[in-house]
């Protein structure tokens, strides 16, 4: 299932108008079985800036989000039903290979890098992501495609 969420001042206009330079919305897609683990981290990105927030309760969901669709950015959970997320990411980097990854691990930042090496992944969250991810994030991401 995909579920697409606005944050109140993307409702209202859409577009970003800062000094007389227009910035699309973000598009971010949230893939987990568990959105309640994610709605701190959700919260976090909306304060920061207006975006359109999908979720996808599965890995289908996810690769259908993403086929031939703009998205920014798509936070990944640990297992996504019986769907490892790191499985998860490496489909959808063979789908769109233009989505900015990050991906919920236990695992130590070493065993992370190993496993995840050729993915492309731009961060690794902890099991319960929270607010203070959300800046982590955003900041990699403009560091990555500006505005």
């Amino acid at each position: 299932m995909i579920i697409t969420r606005k944050s109140g001042a993307a409702k209202k206009q859409g577009l970003i108008h800062k000094k007389k330079k227009v910035m699309h919305m973000k598009q971010v897609l949230m893939v987990t079985s568990r959105p309640d683990s994610f709605s701190e981290l959700a919260g976090g990105l909306e304060k920061i800036e207006p975006m359109s927030i999908t979720w996808a309760d599965s890995s289908d969901a996810a690769l259908a989000a993403v086929s031939g669709k703009t998205v920014h950015l798509a936070i990944i959970d640990e297992t996504v039903g019986d769907q490892p997320g790191l499985r998860i990411a490496r489909n959808m980097l063979m789908k769109n290979a233009m989505v900015n990854q990050a991906v919920v691990s236990g695992l130590s930042p070493e065993e992370f890098h190993e496993t995840s090496e050729g993915l492309g992944i731009m961060a690794q969250l902890p099991p319960k992501p929270d607010a203070g991810q959300a800046k982590l994030l955003m900041d990699t991401l403009k560091a990555l495609i500006g505005n």
